[in-house]
Formats: structure tokens, sequence, C-alpha cells
């Protein structure tokens, strides 16, 4: 499976926030979307990814002040994409390795999607959940004959 197939089926609807935006308008708008990443974007191209994790660390770092700080000092500067032709077991291994719970999905410069770590179990246990079930018929449907000489 690849994740132009993961994008695919998750369909592809994009949040995004200018890093001059403060964090406080970042974290309404991943509140009322349900998302736990917003892709940042500046002159037309992104620039960083923000997701729960750097918004944590902000509010730990600056306290009651941390509504004010801009997206942009927080957010993580050009992070690792993956292109949509990458097979899941590379992207999961990516993933781990750098602890990164959202990847940007990138081809030939424009961005296609985030994908994330839900996503990609999601995918997975679809794709094993098909799997099963056709083994299942396939034994089911086995001839009579092949298995009394088998």
């Amino acid at each position: 499976m690849q994740v132009r197939e993961i994008l695919a089926i998750k369909g592809v609807v994009l949040y995004t926030i200018a890093p001059e935006k403060k964090l406080s308008e970042a974290l309404t708008i991943m509140s009322d979307q349900d998302v736990g990443s917003l892709v940042c974007f500046e002159g037309g191209r992104m620039v960083g990814m923000l997701t729960f994790r750097e918004v944590i660390n902000a509010v730990h770092h600056a306290g009651a002040a941390w509504g004010a700080i801009n997206v942009g000092d927080v957010m993580v500067r050009d992070p690792i994409a993956v292109d949509p032709d990458t097979e899941v077991d590379d992207l999961r291994r990516m993933m781990l390795e750098h602890h990164m719970r959202y990847l940007p999905v990138m081809d030939s410069g424009v961005l296609q999607g985030v994908i994330s770590f839900h996503d990609v179990a999601k995918a997975v246990l679809e794709e094993q959940s098909f799997e099963n079930r056709m083994l299942k018929a396939y034994i089911r449907d086995w001839p009579e004959e092949e298995r009394n000489h088998g």
C-alpha cells in the first residue's frame, strides 16, 4: 500500500495557518476542526507544521502568555515530507524514527495532504481486514475434492 492510497481514502482536506498568526488562533482551528496539525504556509509555500506537541511545549514554557506566541516561533520548520509513492511500511518506519505523528505529502513541490499516524493505523487495519475476509472466502470456497485429497 502506498501513501496515495491512504490519501484517496481519507480525502485531502487541509487546514493551514500563517506563521505570523497567534498560537491561540491555531489552537481554535485545531479544536474546532478536530485536527492534530496545521500546515504553515507563507508566500504560497509550506514552511512548517504545527502539531499539538508544539502547542503543549509552548504552553509549558510560556505559561499564561502562550496564546500570544506566533505560530512561526514554535512550528517545525521545513518538516520531513513524503511523496505519494512512499510505501506504508517506509512511512511507518520514518514516523517512528523521527517521532512524527503527522507528515506532509508532497508531489513535485505541491502539498497533497497530511498523513497522520492514525491514518496509517486505520489503513493498515482495513487492509488486513480485507485480506482476512478474502482468505476466509477462499478457504470456504475451496473445492471439496481438493479438501479431501490435500
